[in-house]
């Protein structure tokens, strides 16, 4: 067998101890966690200590620089889950430095930039992996499963005419936190519409335009970080076995910060046979953030299972034209843990990357896209991919 990835986490917040390092503690025959960077430890074990215990941080240096981590022969891989404004010059150091990266959603600020560290990956021959984990939720797997059905399954949506996905919440206040500041990719269109603007491409495909509505509807810290989108991304008709044939198919992606409901719908995804309807989010990251132990992603039953209170309903039109209603149940676990298993297998053994990073870089397009509709209040046509 290969050894284990020799890896280096940039950042001990949110990110690096609940989406990063519980996995690569987790998948030892893949990963070794080398070295963590944290500027200011206050113990000798720093964060990853205060987290995981001093046993696992035995052994895993903490660097006060960027520097030490760039001239460490060792480090192989280096994940970025630092402020989103850092990833572009932290992701290009990292690759002109000859390692393999990962970097958090969003990727970088701009499409722009995004491709120009696609093409010097290429160059330097390291792989470059966007982490847009959400295509391995639960949720979202299981919904795929819907939408492959064929139009001969009687639980069939037929032909979509409307897609809606939304991450809700109701918070009245603001953490103080570096999301909170006006900087390059902060704002809750580059944070939770990054993962929703992910899954439309995923499902759908390029649209041809795109209408959005972005603001700060909370009036709360600075107007330039918003806090509610609704992004409209415009698809030609679907294809439909029927004697109606719709004009458009629309998908609508929406996040507000007002919104007093428990759970927040999740997916509303309307067809001329069916309406698939879906509530709460999916529960892998607030069990990251209690499991006693990483081990629990690859050995606890529960990990990444829906509770049957959340499942779908599906509501269907039956032969006589009545509306049959059932549960669309949540079969599928989610599993980050395939988005890391995927990464060190592209490092390793040269599979083909799940998520690729020109994918990432449309997902930064859409957005950027998005805020010039909302800036001058139009409808925009989507250029074709570059």
């Amino acid at each position: 067998m290969a050894s284990p990835i020799k890896t280096a986490v940039l950042g001990v917040g949110l990110g690096g101890l609940t989406f990063h390092i519980p996995f690569i503690l987790a998948l030892p025959q893949h990963f070794v966690l080398h070295a963590v960077l944290e500027r200011s430890p206050a113990s000798p074990g720093g964060k990853l200590a205060a987290r995981f215990g001093d046993n696992i941080a035995k052994g895993v240096k903490i660097c006060r620089t960027y520097e030490e981590i760039l001239h460490d022969a060792q480090v192989e891989l280096v994940v970025i889950s630092t402020p989103s404004a850092t990833h572009y010059e932290l992701a290009k150091r990292a690759l002109e430095a000859g390692k393999h990266v990962l970097v958090d959603k969003p990727v970088t600020a701009t499409a722009e930039e995004a491709r120009e560290l696609g093409a010097l990956a290429k160059a330097k021959q390291r792989v470059l992996y966007p982490y847009q984990n959400c295509r391995f939720n639960a949720d979202f797997l299981t919904l795929r499963k819907l939408l492959d059905l064929p139009a001969s399954d009687p639980r069939s949506l037929g032909a979509l005419v409307e897609f809606e996905s939304r991450y809700d919440r109701f918070r009245t206040t603001i953490r103080g936190s570096w999301k909170d500041k006006p900087a390059p990719a902060n704002g809750v269109t580059y944070d939770l519409g990054s993962h929703l603007v992910d899954q439309a491409l995923v499902l759908f495909g390029r649209p041809v335009k795109v209408t959005a509505m972005i603001e700060n509807v909370r009036g709360l810290g600075s107007r330039d970080v918003d806090d509610c989108f609704t992004i409209i991304l415009h698809y030609p008709p679907q294809p439909a076995a029927a004697d109606l044939q719709p004009t458009s198919f629309t998908v609508i992606l929406r996040s507000h910060f007002l919104s007093v409901r428990s759970p927040q719908i999740r997916y509303v995804v309307r067809g001329l046979k069916g309406t698939f309807t879906k509530f709460g989010v999916d529960g892998q990251e607030g069990q990251l953030k209690t499991m006693a132990s990483p081990v629990e992603i690859v050995q606890s039953p529960t990990y990444g299972r829906d509770p049957e209170e959340l499942w779908g309903t599906v509501e269907n039109l039956d032969a006589s034209g009545e509306v049959v209603k059932s549960s669309w149940p949540t079969t599928e676990r989610g599993t980050y843990a395939d988005l890391f298993v995927n990464l060190a297998k592209v490092i390793r053994e040269g599979e083909e990357q799940a998520i690729k990073w020109d994918e990432a870089a449309d997902v930064i397009e859409m957005i950027e896209l998005a805020y010039a509709s909302a800036r001058e209040e139009r409808t925009l046509p989507v250029p074709p991919r570059s």
